[in-house]
């Protein structure tokens, strides 16, 4: 019998990830192994018959010396050098590095210079200045730790939306095993109106009664029979800010809406499914990432809500990683998956030379990597790679190759890297002198932010949309679930301004493809329509949107037109057209 499962071996592989970032040198290596643990929940057969069979190597990320390693930690339960470094540093180190900004070479350094081992000695040392003599570590690093820490203790029992759908997956599972005689369990709650961090998970269950179980310290299940389970369900997925507008709509009715239905006096109007609540107050159907609480109610009672965007509708990927940067897979590899995902377009945006903590690619490796997209696309008919670059912004606003190279590209995702720090005028001012340059598609992640890690940068994101609008550069709503950016909260003010939205994944891996859908519901929860997303165009409609904007800022044609006249993809190619957005009726 091994020492552990496959959920144990990702368990270790993390732990050897973070110790070997503790021992410094090349950095990829612990980010190798970071991202082995996270794409063995993906694996679709029993980890034994992966290792019998000789397909660990089939996960991504997954090499020979990786596939060596989860193979001994099956086994046994550790491994030579794992041990080894479990030696070199104490445990409660490990949990410094749950510190929101401190990097690994950092909390070495506090380990080896200081003596700290645990979170609380490292607090009980910030505050009593202990690291702001220490060369290298200083009062900068000194006040993140005291920041982080404080971010730390306000994120506890609050989890990203990846980890939430597994906490619940894993409950789901268990409770069918368990109690075979509970039907349609489904997740509620913040998970299912798709909110960025999850801090109430808690699933519905069809039974023979209705009852509340705490099945556990972190989930609720509320158990509801036949003919309630629609309010049930209701009612655990909130909002309560939206449930409160619903019992006014109901008021207004002589209706009263409660947790065992929507009655009038003692008869029973609706109960039994969400549908036919909504249709009793006289409402569209509601998708649950609306229900906040804004005018979602509204705007269902006057037939107003917009058909949201959904999987089905993205056509392609125009933000996504190969090797030749900092991702897992080659663009080889990477595209032919997007492809048998159904996608019929893959746009390739590495790294930019500015980039070299990420391998960025010189003006010599874009020019290779063109060719083999052309090589690429020569074999395949129906399906079409897109040449692309994640261009850093740099200090000043400027992107970070010439216009010579710029133009050579498809498209451009510009992204913010480095020098987060600067006042909310200069970041500003920079992001809108990236989005004003003639060469930019996209602007990438707009914020920066990096959920219960760091916040977003400082910045008008009313003028950064503008300019977005104005200059017909699409706002990335970035499906990584550490980042889930554009905030929601600003989709309807940038589909009022007449922005488009880009739905990526920013993939560094085959799996990370599928980060598209946490972009999606985002999308969503923001109330955004399939219409206003740049790649829910079909394949020629994109091809013809790129091909016109390069003509346009080509030397001999328009580099400028007026104000929100190419704010969204339009085209003059025969028998194309790709849709110009309109403001939604709000």
């Amino acid at each position: 019998m091994p020492s552990v499962d496959a959920r144990g071996v990702a368990s270790l592989l993390r732990e050897y990830a973070r110790r070997t970032a503790l021992r410094g040198g090349n950095p990829y290596r612990a980010r190798a192994y970071q991202r082995a643990a996270e794409s063995l929940h993906t694996l679709t057969i029993p980890l034994d018959q992966a290792i019998a069979q000789g397909r660990l190597r089939d996960i991504p990320g997954v090499g020979d010396a990786i596939a060596d390693t989860i193979a001994t930690l099956y086994r046994t339960g550790t491994h030579p050098t794992l041990a080894a470094m479990r030696r070199e540093v104490p445990a409660g180190v490990l949990e410094m590095l749950s510190i929101p900004g401190l990097r690994a070479d950092k909390v070495a350094k506090i380990h080896r210079d200081l003596g700290i081992s645990t979170l609380a000695e490292l607090e009980e040392a910030a505050r009593a200045d202990r690291l702001k003599p220490v060369k290298g570590l200083g009062p900068a690093l000194q006040r993140k730790i005291l920041e982080g820490l404080e971010l730390r203790r306000r994120s506890a029992g609050r989890r990203h939306l990846h980890r939430a759908e597994d906490l619940l997956a894993r409950t789901v599972a268990n409770l069918q095993r368990s109690h075979p005689r509970l039907q349609r369990i489904v997740p509620a709650g913040d998970f299912r109106r798709g909110c960025e961090i999850v801090s109430e998970p808690c699933l519905v269950a069809e039974g023979s009664k209705r009852e509340y179980l705490q099945i556990s310290d972190e989930i609720a299940l509320y158990v509801s029979d036949r003919a309630r389970y629609g309010v049930t369900l209701l009612f655990a997925t909130g909002s309560a800010q939206h449930l409160q507008a619903l019992r006014e709509r109901a008021t207004s009715k002589g209706l009263a809406l409660e947790p065992d239905g929507l009655w009038r006096a003692k008869r029973l109007v609706a109960g039994a499914a969400e549908e036919d609540i909504y249709a009793a107050l006289g409402l569209q159907f509601i998708p649950p990432e609306l229900r906040e609480g804004g005018d979602e109610v509204a705007r269902a009672a006057a037939k107003r809500l917009p058909r949201l965007v959904s999987g089905a509708d993205v056509r392609g990927i125009l933000h996504a990683h190969t090797n030749s940067s900092d991702g897992i897979n080659t663009l080889d590899e990477m595209a032919e998956a997007a492809r048998k995902r159904g996608y019929k377009y893959f746009g390739v945006a590495d790294h930019s030379q500015s980039a070299a903590y990420a391998g960025g690619l010189s003006r010599d490796e874009i020019k290779q990597q063109h060719a083999l997209i052309d090589r690429l696309n020569a074999r395949r008919r129906t399906f079409r790679i897109f040449k692309g670059i994640e261009s850093d912004i740099l200090g000043d606003g400027a992107l970070d190759y010439p216009d010579a190279v710029l133009a050579s590209f498809d498209f451009v995702v510009a992204s913010v890297h480095s020098r987060f720090r600067q006042d909310r005028d200069a970041q500003t001012e920079r992001l809108v002198r990236a989005i004003s340059n003639p060469h930019t598609t996209i602007l990438g992640h707009p914020t920066g932010r990096q959920l219960l890690r760091r916040p977003g940068y400082d910045v008008d994101m009313e003028k950064v949309l503008a300019a977005c609008a104005e200059h017909g550069v699409a706002v990335e709503v970035n499906g990584n679930p550490w980042r889930l950016e554009l905030d929601w909260r600003w989709h309807a003010r940038a589909l009022d301004l007449g922005c488009m939205l880009s739905i990526n994944p920013d993939a560094h891996s085959i799996a990370e493809i599928d980060l598209v859908r946490w972009g999606v519901e985002i999308a969503r929860k923001g109330g955004v329509p399939r219409e206003r997303v740049l790649n829910c165009l079909s394949l020629s409609e994109i091809a013809a949107f790129f091909a016109e904007r390069k003509r346009r800022r080509a030397p001999n044609g328009s580099q400028r037109r007026r104000a929100g006249a190419h704010a969204q993809p339009t085209s003059t190619t025969k028998g194309v057209s790709a849709p110009r957005a309109k403001r939604p009726a709000r």
